[in-house]
């Protein structure tokens, strides 16, 4: 963190002791150790500042969409809005946890984070030129607080934000809290003019003013929406954005099958797609466009945090309440058929909720460990202590009995039996079955084998697949029994644990499984409580992804090895890629390379 001591010392009315507040003015702010970037850095390594601007590039999406407000309780908003307003500060793809300036010019507070005072960038404007100010921050802050999506609310309860001068808006927390102060620092800013008349939960059918470096110039409702670059952006040859946002218009199409999609892509229809299909990697990304040259595929090797698969049980559910119940569905997931017979063995196992870091739990408890684990005895699963956590691994034959036979012995210590060739429970007789919800227009090729080893143990699955305004509506009222659910990456321990995790979050769509667990929860609040710490955060995060682990909250799917994607060859990129994304936009149309490309293609 590049900070300046500011010489001011304000004495406290209620000290006992005469001690003075230090007050600090910072440029960047990094979760754990210093930001990598210098206050007078010119641009990111991984962005090109000279890269040309121009060209329309097309991209996909899946499934549909219905409105325009990301905030929104209900209804599926249009890709890209996320991104439709700046953020006060921004972070870097080639670091984790770092914030630099975007909307903000710098923020003070004192040492002990009670508080922090944001300065706006006077230069700073939406998109019909009026200018952002700090009553804007202070609205956001406040609508967010009574309106709209519920874990915004738990995770800045006592929060207060008020406009001190035109341009300073200070957050004042209810306790010193230095993450709170810092996830305060990336929010988002909404225009009061426009959003004063419109409330935060309800689906807006039109675009909203935006103050991003794009704008929706075109869309047709479920179908295509079109962000057109800002000619005028204010922000554009900021440290944070130089070399960056380089397309005139990006223009996503939706599908509502991949398959659809991919024949597409190779038809030209779009420019650029992310494979997930190791299936279409290998056999499919044939053909002249292919030989000759026009279609480029690449691979990165995915060696960082990343974002895996799962398969989340609904435990709110009385039939998946009980934890040996989960245990045994979990060695019904044969990955390493499926591995080998359908994906051609190019998925890793997932084995920790911290993959690929240091946080992972891949070793028994070390003392620290067991110190933190000691006062909690009773409270956790015996192999948290004296067992390392592996995915269950089968024969690979597609028929291992092992696992069956395993499955069936948990289930019958959990009050279920094998019966005429279904598995009841004991003591009212009903049989075993449930639903596992998909999104349409996937790729689920694993789906059948899973669901024929349950039935060969006498589980009923039944398969329920919805478009994706559907999934999104279920999901959110938590109307399912099991789905696949994609676990963002966690290069650290940080506070957002506790959206995915912690009992107050129950009500958020992130806590997929429904776990209201005190266990968690105390680990969460430990994590919560040493943000900074690196010493503290390793054991806690291993401690607490050994916990999540033998829960069996979810079952382990995948990841991919190497993260695939293929283009139209019409791009030019920076030389130095980031290493926590893939840096798309940083990428730019490249006229010469288009010209080689038949005249339809360009």
């Amino acid at each position: 963190m590049i900070v300046r001591l500011i010489a001011l010392t304000l004495l406290s009315l209620f000290a006992v002791s005469a001690q003075a507040e230090k007050i600090y003015e910072s440029y960047s702010f990094a979760q754990l150790g210093t930001a990598k970037y210098a206050a007078d850095f010119n641009h990111f390594d991984y962005t090109n500042p000279a890269a040309p601007k121009g060209g329309n590039i097309t991209l996909s999406a899946i499934g549909t969409y219905d409105n325009f407000n990301r905030a929104a309780m209900r209804g599926n908003p249009a890709i890209g809005t996320d991104d439709m307003y700046d953020r006060l500060f921004t972070s870097s793809e080639d670091e984790t946890g770092s914030l630099y300036p975007l909307v903000a010019e710098f923020a003070r507070y004192p040492d002990d984070y009670r508080w922090v005072e944001v300065t706006i960038n006077p230069l700073a404007r939406f998109h019909n030129g009026t200018p952002i100010t700090a009553e804007d921050v202070a609205f956001t802050f406040n609508m967010f607080m009574t309106q709209g999506v519920p874990q915004y609310r738990v995770v800045f309860k006592g929060v207060t934000a008020k406009a001190i001068s035109r341009l300073t808006v200070r957050f004042d927390l209810p306790k010193p809290d230095r993450d709170q102060m810092l996830s305060l620092l990336s929010s988002t800013v909404y225009p009061k003019y426009f959003w004063k008349d419109h409330n935060l939960g309800d689906p807006l059918p039109s675009p909203p003013p935006g103050s991003g470096p794009y704008r929706i110039s075109a869309y047709k409702v479920g179908q295509s929406v079109t962000w057109s670059r800002v000619k005028d952006y204010w922000a554009a040859n900021l440290p944070v954005n130089r070399g960056r946002f380089n397309f005139d218009s990006i223009r996503y199409d939706y599908y509502l099958d991949d398959n659809v999609a991919f024949e597409a892509f190779k038809a030209g229809a779009f420019d650029f797609r992310s494979e997930g299909s190791a299936k279409k990697w290998a056999t499919q990304y044939t053909g002249n466009n292919f030989s000759r040259g026009y279609i480029i595929k690449d691979e990165v090797p995915n060696t960082v945090a990343t974002d895996t698969q799962w398969l989340a049980f609904n435990i709110q559910k009385p039939q998946f309440a009980d934890r040996r119940v989960r245990e045994a569905i979990s060695l019904l997931f044969d990955f390493e058929w499926m591995n080998k017979a359908l994906f051609y063995n190019s998925y890793k196992r997932v084995d920790s909720y911290f993959q690929n870091t240091e946080y992972a739990a891949q070793n028994y408890p070390d003392a620290k460990e067991l110190e933190i684990l000691a006062p909690l005895k009773g409270q956790y699963p015996e192999e948290v202590i004296d067992k390392v956590y592996h995915p269950p691994k089968s024969d690979g034959s597609g028929y291992d009995r092992e696992k069956l036979l395993q499955a069936l012995d948990l289930l019958k210590q959990a009050g279920w039996e094998l019966k005429n060739q279904r598995l009841v429970n004991v003591k009212t007789g009903q049989p075993f079955a449930f639903e596992l919800l998909l999104r349409s227009g996937g790729n689920d090729q694993w789906v059948l084998p899973f669901q024929h080893n349950l039935a060969r143990i006498g589980i009923t699955l039944n398969l329920r697949q919805v478009d994706s305004s559907q999934y999104l509506a279920r999901l959110r009222k938590r109307d399912f029994d099991m789905l696949p659910s994609r676990y963002l990456a966690f290069a650290t321990p940080d506070t957002n644990l506790q959206i995915v995790w912690a009992s107050a979050y129950i009500n958020s769509s992130w806590n997929t499984p429904g776990v209201t667990s005190p266990l968690v929860d105390n680990l969460i609040e430990q994590i919560n409580q040493h943000q900074g710490d690196k010493d503290a955060l390793l054991p806690l995060g291993r401690v607490l992804d050994r916990v999540l682990l033998w829960n069996y909250y979810m079952i382990p799917m995948w990841y991919t090895a190497n993260d695939r994607y293929a283009y139209w060859n019409k791009f030019s990129m920076p030389a130095t890629r980031p290493t926590y994304a893939l840096g798309f936009d940083s990428w730019w149309f490249d006229v010469n390379k288009a010209a080689q490309l038949p005249a339809q293609r360009r």
